[in-house]
């Protein structure tokens, strides 16, 4: 079943009225996950076949990746040069602005078993290392290791990882939580259905199934957005996305 996608501009958080934003574009693809860039390309992910699709601003399709494992496309700060990390595949890919792969980077054969990964620029990525209980900051341009922390956490259910400002932040499905590189635990607060995490500045964003939280200076997160009915969310500088029922709405920030 081909699958319509609607994207609407809504101008409230809560409003009765909804307007086309983009053009109608129609998918062979369901939406299993999602993201948009700062540039307002999107992201469409079809679990089914472990396909990445990219779309640009005025609906477009620019790209489509189609892989034998999943892999996890991190928030993308580089359109150029995008980053996804498979556990299956204990992998990291680079593709370009068109989905074509330009580098693989195989954790395998350096490194234990890696739970999750940051790709933190073009030369350099944090590991979340289970066999060995340690947080790895990777040069892969080179291949060498700069500095390796052990670390005291469960591995269980870790759905995404960031690493700012010394600090580590783990999002699982049902908790949020900070730590320092000597493995202390800042921070823990319960969540719900947690999905991707996002660096704004120095805001951390949490983004749920149905919410979006904030969390700054090692402060408790703050909710700034909830939906009931969404099937997924996602976030980028001018908006909040909802996804529900394989339709996409954009709730503008202002």
């Amino acid at each position: 079943m081909r699958i319509l996608i609607f994207i609407f501009l809504c101008f409230h958080t809560i409003a009765t009225a909804q307007k086309p934003w983009l053009p109608d574009l129609a998918t062979d693809q369901q939406i299993d996950d999602a993201l948009v860039d700062d540039y307002s390309n999107i992201y469409l992910y079809n679990k089914k076949n472990f396909s990445w699709t990219k779309y640009d601003s005025i609906g477009k399709e620019m790209g489509r990746i189609m892989m034998t494992q999943p892999y996890q496309i991190q928030d993308v700060d580089n359109p150029l040069s995008i980053p996804l990390f498979s556990q299956n595949a204990q992998s990291i890919k680079f593709v370009d602005a068109h989905f074509t792969e330009i580098q693989k980077i195989d954790l395998g054969q350096t490194f234990g078993f890696i739970v999750s990964a940051y790709v933190e620029d073009l030369q350099q990525a944090w590991l979340l290392d289970e066999s060995n209980n340690r947080l790895v900051q990777y040069l892969f341009r080179e291949d060498k290791t700069i500095n390796s922390y052990p670390i005291n956490l469960s591995f269980i259910e870790i759905k995404n990882i960031l690493v700012y400002d010394q600090k580590l932040y783990v999002l699982r499905e049902q908790s949020f939580e900070i730590y320092d590189f000597k493995g202390k635990k800042l921070l823990q607060t319960p969540i719900k259905q947690g999905r991707k995490l996002r660096r704004e500045n120095n805001k951390i964003i949490i983004i749920c199934k149905n919410e979006i939280f904030e969390s700054e200076n090692l402060s408790k997160p703050k909710s700034i957005f909830w939906n009931e009915k969404s099937d997924l969310l996602a976030k980028n500088n001018q908006g909040i996305f909802v996804i529900q029922k394989n339709k996409i709405y954009l709730y503008p920030l202002n």
